[in-house]
C-alpha cells in the first residue's frame, strides 16, 4: 500500500477503540462508554440541539474521559487502586461533605492503621488541593489527545468542561450554569445514567438524576430525559452499541492515511504508557527498535510496518491494570500476578471490533508469548508464534530490561546483552529475532550465539533435517559433512535436549519453533 493510500481503519473506529481502553482506566464494564454515548445522542436529539452540536455529541461523549490516566500515580499513592476509586466514585454526588466522606473511606484502604492515620492528615491539609489538581490533568491530558487528533473546534471547546457542575462548585474553572458547554452538560448526564441503568435499571437511574438536578446537572436537560426516558434510556443495555455509534459519527468520521494511522496508534501508545511513571516512552521505543530489528531480519516493508504498529500498541491492556500494582516495589502477590497477566487479553479486547485494528490486536497479543510455551496468555509454543510475534517480544524485554522498574535498577547494556542470550539458551526467546533486536539496539556481535538448549547453529540443522526423517547419509551429504560427524551431532542434540527418539526430538524442534524452516527443505 502507498505511504499515502487511505486505511481501512475509520477516525470513529480508533476513538471508539480507545473509549474501550479508557473504560478499563474507569473500572467500569466493556462498552460504558460506547452505552453513555448512545444516551448522550439520544438525549440531544430529544433537547432539538443543532445538527451540528448532535454530531459533536459523539467524539465529546467518547473522548470526555479519556484522560483518566493522567491521574492514576497519584490516586495510587492515596487509594492503591486508582480503578476502584473511579468505579465506586459513581455512587456519590462528588462535591462537598459526601465526596470528603468517599474520600475518607477509600483511603490508604488495606493500609497499617498508623499510616491510615496519617494519610488523613495528609488529605485534609493537602488532598482537597491534590484531587482538583488530578482534574485539571484529566482535562489537560483529554485536550492534548483531541488536539493531536485534530478534532473540530466544537469538540475541543466542550472537553474541558468534563468536571464542571451546574451549581458551579465543579472544577478547574468553576463554570456555572450556560456557561458550560451544552454537549458537556448532555454528556455528563449519560455518563451517570448509564451507570445507574446498568447497575438499578431505567428507575434508579431517574431516581439519581432528580436529586442531583440543579446541582450537578442541568435541570431542563434532567426534564428532558425523564420525559422521554423509555426512548433514551429504556434499551440501552441491549442495543449494539459500537455500530449506533460508528454510524452516528459520519458527520464528522474519516479513512486515516497510512502516516494518520501510525500517529494515531502513537497516541494509544502514550496513553497506555501514562498509567505508571515507570512506563513512559516505552511503547514508542520498543515500536523503534522492533520495526528495526524487522529490518534487519529481513522482513518486508508492510511486515515491519506491522510490527511497529502492532509494538506501539502491545500494552494498552495495561490500563485495566492498578497502578498500585505496577508502582509496587515488592513481590506481587499470585493474585496481582495473575491480574497482571491479563494484559494481553486485554489488548486484544480495546482492539476486537475494527477488522484491521483486531489483527493488529491479534498479534500484539503475543507480546509475552514464549518459545517454550511458558508464557501467557495462550501458553503458545514455537511454531506457533509468527516471526512477528518473537521479534516483539525480545523488543520488549529488551526495552524493558534498559528502564528503571520500582523494584530493580535498570540493566546495562552487556547485562541485557547476557540476558537475552540466556533467554535464548532457556528456549523462550527465538534466537534470530533476538539477534535482530541485538543489532537493532547497536550491539557489535560476533559468533552467532548459542541456540536454543545450548544447540549450536549445525546442531540446529541437523535437527531439523532429522526430524523429518531424513537418514544420517542423506544429512551428511546436504551439509557437505561426514555420517560420523551427523551421529555425534544427534547424539549430542538429543543429550542437550534430553530425550532419546526421533519423534520426542520433532516435538521439541516444533514447540520452539524450528520446523518448518526456511531453508526450503
Amino acid at each position: 500500500m502507498a505511504q499515502s493510500a487511505r486505511s481501512d481503519v475509520r477516525l470513529a473506529e480508533m476513538i471508539a477503540s480507545l473509549s474501550l481502553a479508557t473504560d478499563l482506566g474507569l473500572g467500569v464494564p466493556q462498552e460504558h462508554v460506547l452505552r453513555q454515548t448512545v444516551i448522550a445522542t439520544r438525549l440531544a436529539a430529544a433537547a432539538d440541539m443543532s445538527t451540528d452540536a448532535q454530531a459533536a455529541t459523539f467524539y465529546v461523549s467518547l473522548l470526555a474521559w479519556v484522560g483518566c490516566v493522567a491521574d492514576s500515580f497519584e490516586l495510587s499513592q492515596w487509594y492503591g487502586d486508582d480503578r476502584q476509586v473511579r468505579s465506586d466514585s459513581y455512587q456519590v454526588d462528588r462535591t462537598g461533605l459526601p465526596m470528603l466522606r468517599f474520600l475518607l473511606d477509600h483511603l490508604a484502604v488495606g493500609e497499617p492503621p498508623l499510616r491510615r492515620i496519617t494519610m488523613v492528615g495528609r488529605l485534609l491539609t493537602s488532598g482537597i488541593r491534590d484531587a482538583a489538581n488530578s482534574f485539571v490533568a484529566h482535562c489537560q491530558t483529554t485536550s492534548d489527545i483531541a488536539g493531536r487528533l485534530g478534532l473540530q473546534d466544537d469538540v475541543r471547546r466542550a472537553l474541558p468542561h468534563a468536571f464542571e457542575r451546574w451549581d458551579g462548585k465543579g472544577v478547574p474553572a468553576k463554570l456555572r450554569g450556560e456557561e458550560i458547554e451544552p454537549v458537556m452538560r448532555v454528556v455528563q448526564i449519560a455518563d451517570d445514567a448509564e451507570v445507574y441503568c446498568r447497575i438499578g435499571g431505567v428507575e434508579s437511574a431517574l431516581a439519581m438524576l432528580r436529586q442531583r438536578s440543579g446541582t450537578e446537572f442541568d435541570p431542563a436537560l434532567v426534564d428532558v430525559c425523564v420525559r422521554d426516558a423509555d426512548r433514551i434510556l429504556g434499551d440501552v443495555d441491549g442495543v449494539d452499541a459500537w455500530s449506533v455509534v460508528i454510524d452516528g459519527c459520519s458527520a464528522l468520521d474519516r479513512r486515516l492515511d497510512g502516516p494518520e494511522l501510525k500517529d494515531v496508534l502513537t497516541i494509544f501508545a502514550d496513553y497506555a504508557d501514562l498509567k505508571s511513571t515507570w512506563f513512559l516512552g516505552h511503547s514508542r521505543a520498543t515500536a523503534a527498535l522492533a520495526a528495526e530489528a524487522a529490518g534487519v531480519l529481513g522482513l518486508r516493508p508492510h511486515e515491519v510496518e506491522t510490527v511497529e504498529r502492532a509494538a506501539l500498541i502491545s500494552r494498552i491492556g495495561v490500563i485495566g491494570v492498578s497502578t498500585g500494582i505496577w508502582d509496587k516495589p515488592g513481590a506481587l502477590s499470585i493474585i496481582e500476578r495473575e491480574r497482571v497477566r491479563t494484559v494481553p487479553y486485554l489488548t486484544e479486547r480495546v482492539l476486537s471490533r475494527q477488522p484491521r485494528l483486531a489483527e493488529i490486536g491479534a498479534l500484539a497479543g503475543m507480546c509475552h508469548e514464549r518459545m517454550d510455551g511458558s508464557g501467557y496468555p495462550r501458553g503458545l509454543t514455537g511454531a506457533m508464534i509468527p516471526v512477528a510475534a518473537r521479534l516483539l517480544a525480545a523488543a520488549d524485554v529488551y526495552q524493558a530490561l534498559s528502564e528503571e522498574r520500582p523494584h530493580r535498577a535498570a540493566f546495562g547494556r552487556i547485562d541485557r546483552e547476557q540476558i537475552l542470550a540466556d533467554e535464548v539458551t532457556a528456549g523462550r526467546l527465538d534466537a534470530a529475532a533476538v539477534r535482530a533486536v541485538l543489532a537493532a539496539a547497536g550491539h557489535h556481535l560476533g559468533r552467532r550465539p548459542d541456540m536454543i538448549a545450548g544447540l549450536t547453529r549445525r546442531e540446529v540443522e541437523v535437527l531439523v533435517l532429522l526430524v523429518r526423517g531424513w537418514p544420517n547419509k542423506r544429512i551428511a551429504a546436504h551439509l557437505s559433512i561426514t555420517p560420523r560427524t551427523v551421529g555425534s551431532h544427534i547424539e549430542h542434540i538429543y543429550t542437550k535436549i534430553d530425550v532419546s527418539t526421533r519423534g520426542a526430538a520433532a516435538m521439541f524442534a516444533m514447540r520452539h519453533g524450528l520446523v518448518p524452516d526456511n531453508s526450503g527443505n
